[in-house]
């Protein structure tokens, strides 16, 4: 599983997703991605999931980029334990997702096998995603603001 090697604090609060990506909107490494549409968080075995689906899809012919890392701690007390007593411990890791932010990206592979796989992946994630390809003319008008 994918987890941060150090951390400035062990256990974080809880935060509000708003609004729209800052970061990680545009395709940067492969020539098909798939897009969150909704906000919301993304564990380290989802993650792990989809890009398993992906890999095996395409039969390990192409490149595939995981552009997400789970940084933030959730912790959980244990089952039947009374409250108080403090914060529980580190049950897993998360990475909060806002809408517009590429996920994965896939290269060197076949367009309808692309879009086979980013589909498959789609299907291990917990919000709606678009899929993307750099030479659509859709997501060329969408980048330039037209």
């Amino acid at each position: 599983m994918l987890a941060p090697k150090k951390l400035k604090f062990r256990k974080t609060q809880k935060v509000r997703i708003k609004g729209n990506s800052k970061r990680g909107t545009t395709l940067a490494f492969g020539d098909y991605g798939l897009m969150a549409t909704e906000m919301g968080y993304i564990t380290a075995r989802q993650i792990e999931a989809a890009r398993i689906a992906m890999t095996r899809h395409i039969k390990r012919g192409g490149r595939v980029w995981i552009k997400v890392f789970p940084h933030k701690p959730v912790t959980k007390k244990p089952a039947e334990v009374r409250m108080g007593k403090g914060k529980g411990a580190v049950d897993h890791y998360v990475a909060p997702i806002a809408p517009g932010r590429i996920l994965y990206e896939m290269g060197d592979v076949n367009p309808e096998i692309a879009a086979q796989a980013l589909q498959l992946a789609a299907s291990k994630l917990p919000f709606k995603t678009k899929l993307l390809m750099s030479n659509d003319d859709e997501w060329e008008m969408r980048k330039t603001g037209e």
